[in-house]
């Protein structure tokens, strides 16, 4: 038996540094030898600690799978099944207060929402942050939908950006919506690419950054990565130079994986911080002169934006009932826009001295 037992895109951090997700994952392929069993049992028998009632739960909601397909309790197992279990972490006690917050909405409809997050709002309620959230914003807005009824401090969530972080996130509004689009992330069919202004000049116009990331040893609260693969979590996230501007490149990330803070992580690793990355070192003048002009310049560039240089510019995936493709595209938001035409202004009177 195959059996695999990890959290795929739906590693978080709240502000404590606690780490939080969204759902569990389970995967387990049965032996050539398996014989016919109820796979709520064959499962039991696998997830030690897991109750059948939650497992039974998982199976009402349509959250266990045999090769792909929803099954319920009752499907019997056969040799060389393929199953996947989501279970939806137990609720926190926290009250989640509704608060009409403005949201810049892109597409919604019955199942599903996608907006455009602005930098400085937090997705979910957690230390430090118990009101003024984006999920304060949602139990507002669909009070009346079953799924924002209960006590849930991550209602309708399938994926984050952190807080600094501008872009696209889609919401699910229904649980069979979020169960889907939780599948999608998991089995990584989603479509993400993000822009960043990051530190240097890269020596290739295109690559691939490959390397697990965990928890660095020095410091619970960042991440960093592990080459050998010893430890962490595996990452892949390919980058694309767009715009060469001296000391800085703006640049696409696509994400093969989504580890927690995996391209402010990766892009440290090989050289290259975000700038204005304060956790990551970016927030340094890590390249270009000394003279004091320049200096001035960069310390005005950092002023711009309150955190890293990154934006989720597109989101693709699978409308879970239609099956059509949904891809979005957002523009960077107004002060990254500026910061990248500074640093555009710079170099270009920089070229004519």
């Amino acid at each position: 038996m195959i059996e695999d037992n990890y959290n795929e895109d739906a590693d978080e951090l709240d502000d404590s540094g606690e780490e939080i997700t969204q759902f569990e994952h389970y995967r387990f392929t049965a032996d050539p030898g398996q014989g016919l069993l109820r796979i709520d049992k064959f499962l039991a028998n696998r997830m030690l600690g897991t109750s059948r009632n939650r497992i039974q739960a998982a199976a009402d909601s349509g959250s266990i799978f045999a090769n792909g397909n929803v099954v319920k309790c009752n499907y019997r197992i056969k040799p060389g099944d393929e199953i996947t279990v989501m279970l939806d972490y137990p609720r926190r006690e926290l009250r989640i207060i509704p608060e009409d917050i403005p949201l810049d909405v892109v597409f919604e409809d019955e199942q599903l929402m996608v907006i455009n997050k602005p930098v400085g709002l937090v997705v979910h309620p957690g230390h430090g942050n118990y009101s003024g959230t984006l999920v304060n914003a949602l139990v507002f807005k669909y009070q009346n939908l079953e799924l924002y009824g209960g006590n849930d401090p991550r209602p309708g969530l399938v994926h984050r950006i952190d807080k600094n972080t501008s872009g696209l996130l889609v919401i699910a509004k229904t649980e069979l919506a979020k169960i889907n689009l939780a599948l999608q992330f998991f089995n990584k069919t989603t479509k993400r690419r993000y822009v960043a202004l990051v530190w240097g000049n890269l020596a290739q116009d295109e690559g691939t950054i490959v390397g697990n990331i965990g928890r660095s040893a020095k410091n619970r609260q960042v991440f960093t990565v592990f080459p050998e693969g010893e430890s962490g979590k595996p990452a892949v996230t390919h980058y694309r130079v767009l715009e060469r501007l001296g000391y800085v490149n703006l640049v696409e990330c696509i994400l093969e994986t989504g580890r927690t803070h995996q391209i402010r992580v990766h892009m440290k690793y090989i050289g290259h911080p975000l700038f204005n990355d304060d956790v990551y070192g970016g927030n340094q003048i890590l390249k270009g002169t000394t003279f004091t002009k320049y200096r001035q310049f960069v310390e005005n560039c950092f002023k711009l934006i309150p955190g890293q240089a990154l934006h989720a510019k597109i989101l693709g995936f699978e409308h879970p009932v239609t099956k059509n493709e949904l891809i979005f595209d957002s523009e960077l938001p107004s002060k990254l826009e500026e910061l990248v035409n500074k640093w555009r202004t710079y170099i270009s009177n920089r070229e004519l001295d």
